[in-house]
């Protein structure tokens, strides 16, 4: 009976990239088989060729070609011997762990400041000494005393902007005895404050314009 020759997916060779499909392994299994180096060659050439038509968006990615000759490789598990114009993979290359990735220094004391400070900072204490310098270390002072007042809505002394500012910079940025003084509360929020009025007014333009169409 024809139920009896069904073949269930469970039961079936597993894909190693499963996009191509069961055929396209199939072809890669049977190119193994070929005893004449240059039959394989060939038959591989065939296949990436139709590998490069069933990935048509692709094709305009730099080193196209490279990645098919890769992908024929890992689909025959490496086993497949035929000439490559590129340099053969391996399979310890592919199963090698990544490095961890670098997250970004987190300072939990001072979370509302944001990472950006940190890396700011240390920009900053890359620059010579000079008035370029005292200004991207106010600059870099005032954005830190607004992300305060973000997280904090009561007023903060510039003393403790400079304290944090010195700690986070390890010593290397010293505002502590600055005469300057630091923008006042009012004016850092300002822009805020605007920019949420704009917002509202825009919402509401639109709800009176709805209101007339109907």
């Amino acid at each position: 009976m024809i139920i009896d020759n069904l073949e269930y997916n469970t039961e079936r060779e597993h894909l190693i990239i499963p996009e191509y499909g069961r055929h396209m392994q199939k072809m890669i299994n049977y190119a193994k088989t070929i005893e004449v180096k240059e039959e394989r060659n060939k038959v591989a050439k065939a296949i990436i060729s139709v590998m490069g038509n069933m990935q048509p968006h692709l094709r305009d990615v730099p080193d196209f070609q490279h990645k098919l000759w890769d992908q024929l490789f890992i689909m025959s598990n490496f086993e497949l011997d035929v000439d490559s114009p590129y340099e053969k993979p391996t399979k310890e290359l592919f199963e090698e762990r990544p490095e961890p990735l670098k997250y970004p220094q987190n300072f939990p004391k001072y979370r509302f400041y944001g990472n950006n400070i940190k890396i700011m900072i240390d920009v900053a204490n890359t620059w010579e000494e000079g008035d370029l310098k005292e200004a991207l270390t106010f600059t870099i002072a005032n954005h830190m005393k607004k992300c305060f007042l973000n997280w904090n809505k009561d007023t903060v002394e510039d003393a403790v902007i400079y304290n944090h500012l010195y700690e986070l910079s390890e010593g290397k940025i010293n505002l502590k005895g600055s005469k300057e003084e630091l923008s006042d509360a009012t004016s850092l929020m300002r822009s805020k404050s605007k920019f949420s009025s704009n917002k509202k007014g825009h919402h509401k333009k639109n709800s009176n314009r709805q209101r007339k169409r109907h």
